[in-house]
């Protein structure tokens, strides 16, 4: 379980998120909503282990026999114990293609690929699952990439790597309906099939058409006001955040 309680951060000595608890078991989708500015991407970074962000009181675990403690590790050090981050805005790196990153991103986390052919193929297997062509795969990271196609190679890194949990950042902003379909595919596999607990952060009850979320979160100012199920997505949908933000 990703175990986080009573969090409490801060940026800049100005408290940002107030006491956030969440549980998400092995195979679970939870679903964070609220309204820009609300503290969904400071709590993302926070678990992340962003250096701009301070935990002043609260924790965050990973409850496995070693009771991992992520607020006490590196962001490779929590990578590498199963937590992922795909970003709201990718970046674009020069003179890495996106095969490559995926291939030294896998060997600092199991490593050393036994066959580089048998690699490949399953990259482009998987690839193939959430419409990334091929030819991106021997592109730079990002570079002239669409949104779309910048969320569907993050979401390709999460389905190699097969972290134990991701946080998925506005994963479906920018895209159309088509995209949002991809993605919400990705997803449901992730959870389904290889038991992933993802915890999705977005605006729009849109994507979740696709998806089957077992809890919806709705975070203003830096605190869950409200849970529910996908009925609560619906509901936010209709009548928007405004009168929560009072």
């Amino acid at each position: 379980m990703l175990n986080i309680q009573d969090l409490h951060v801060s940026v800049a000595e100005k408290e940002i998120l107030h006491g956030i608890s969440i549980k998400i078991q092995p195979g679970e989708l939870h679903v964070l909503m609220g309204p820009n500015g609300s503290g969904k991407s400071t709590l993302a970074y926070t678990i992340a282990g962003h250096p701009s962000y301070t935990v002043t009181s609260g924790s965050a675990h990973l409850e496995n026999p070693d009771n991992t403690d992520l607020l006490a590790l590196t962001p490779d050090e929590r990578s590498r114990a199963g937590v992922f981050l795909a970003f709201q805005y990718p970046v674009g790196v020069s003179g890495l293609s996106v095969y490559n990153l995926l291939r030294a991103a896998w060997e600092a986390k199991y490593g050393a690929v036994k066959s580089v052919l048998e690699f490949r193929k399953m990259v482009q297997e998987v690839a193939g699952t959430i419409d990334v062509k091929e030819s991106l795969l021997s592109r730079n990271i990002n570079e002239d990439f669409s949104g779309g196609e910048k969320k569907r190679i993050e979401l390709l890194q999460m389905m190699i790597l097969k972290p134990l949990y991701a946080i998925l950042d506005e994963t479906d902003s920018g895209l159309d309906t088509d995209a949002i379909k991809i993605v919400a595919q990705g997803i449901q596999l992730a959870v389904t099939e290889h038991k992933m607990g993802v915890l999705l952060i977005t605006h729009y009850q849109r994507i979740l058409r696709y998806l089957k979320p077992n809890a919806v979160h709705v975070m203003v100012k830096g605190e869950i006001v409200l849970q529910g199920g996908p009925e609560l997505a619906e509901q936010i949908e209709k009548d928007g955040f405004k009168k929560l933000e009072k």
